[in-house]
């Protein structure tokens, strides 16, 4: 069960830090070029930015460096996968290979056997 919950932490943060830059970006810099979509956009951005810091310590490993060294792997991949659903990007096959790099150091990182 722990495993489960680490992943399910890991898609939650994934969710809050790339929704929430993705926000920013588009109070910004908004989806076309007449501009950024406004500060309630960047505010709801600079939120979700905030909360994926707090989920990322509710990983049961309390080794910062870890936890996040791991997440940097859901982070590629969820940012491919964010990407094709909100702004209609279509990865590669060296995008997709890449992702899956990324997630199999995320299963060594954080799952792989330890003599504690």
């Amino acid at each position: 069960m722990t495993v489960i919950r680490s992943i399910a932490l890991f898609l939650l943060a994934a969710v809050l830090e790339i929704g929430g830059a993705w926000l920013v970006w588009q109070g910004v810099r908004g989806s076309d070029s007449s501009g950024g979509r406004g500060w309630a956009w960047i505010g709801a951005g600079i939120v979700a930015l905030g909360a994926y810091g707090f989920v990322a310590t509710l990983q049961a490993d309390a080794h910062f460096g870890r936890v996040l060294a791991a997440y940097g792997g859901v982070f590629v991949a969820g940012s491919l996968a964010w990407g094709m659903v909100a702004d209609g990007y279509r990865p590669d096959r060296y995008d997709v290979l890449g992702a899956a790099v990324c997630l199999a150091g995320v299963a060594l990182i954080m799952y792989a056997p330890r003599g504690r």
